[in-house]
């Protein structure tokens, strides 16, 4: 199998800058300091393949809540609008959450849509009313039994994230110090969890 590959680099480090933030530490810190970077952000960018094309599209989203350990993130969606026909046809998604401060977090998986009213009810908020809307016909009101709220449920399967090492001034410092001696900045926590460990936490 063939790579990309721009220039030859002999024995050195291609990117130092990954060599020198990744991080192995224990499952359950890895786990831990994912779930609370995704706690605090709440809102990440879903992209999916588009229905009968190869491009990607992204969304904007809030997760509602996460079930299966943590791994299984949990979104409302209107079942009429596009995004559903998206994951119909190519359940593979990413779902990529940033904030002002450079940290990060990238987990790939495959979605369902869930219609079951127990489940939507168990997780309904009365926000979707603002949403969804009000059609005047005494079904479709925004409410709990209005068909067309439904769950996208996404099933992790990896993860990659950063986040901050230091506070915000050691940050500037330590990149200062590296513009200065061309040495990769150790700034970020930088990890990534397995489709194996995944497992192996869910199964806990």
């Amino acid at each position: 199998m063939s790579s990309f590959s721009n220039t030859d680099m002999g024995s050195k480090t291609a990117d130092p800058y990954t060599a020198q933030n990744k991080q192995e530490p224990s499952l359950k810190e890895k786990v831990e300091d994912l779930f609370k970077f995704i706690d605090k952000t709440k809102i990440c960018l879903m992209t999916a393949q588009t229905a009968g094309s190869d491009l990607l599209t992204s969304r904007a989203m809030a997760i509602a809540t996460k079930e299966g350990n943590g791994f299984d993130l949990l979104f409302h969606t209107n079942t009429e609008s596009g995004k559903t026909d998206d994951l119909q046809s190519h359940p593979s998604v990413n779902i990529g959450f940033i904030n002002n401060s450079g940290e990060w977090a990238s987990i790939s998986g495959h979605a369902t849509i869930e219609t079951d009213r127990s489940v939507v009810k168990k997780h309904y908020s009365p926000a979707l009313k603002a949403w969804v809307g009000d059609l005047g016909d005494g079904k479709h009101d925004g409410g709990p039994d209005d068909p067309r709220i439904g769950i996208i449920r996404v099933k992790a399967s990896t993860a990659t994230y950063a986040v901050s090492n230091s506070t915000t001034l050691g940050s500037f410092v330590e990149l200062a110090k590296g513009v200065a001696t061309g040495s990769p900045p150790k700034v970020n926590k930088l990890r990534e969890l397995t489709e194996a460990e995944i497992q192996q936490w869910k199964g806990q």
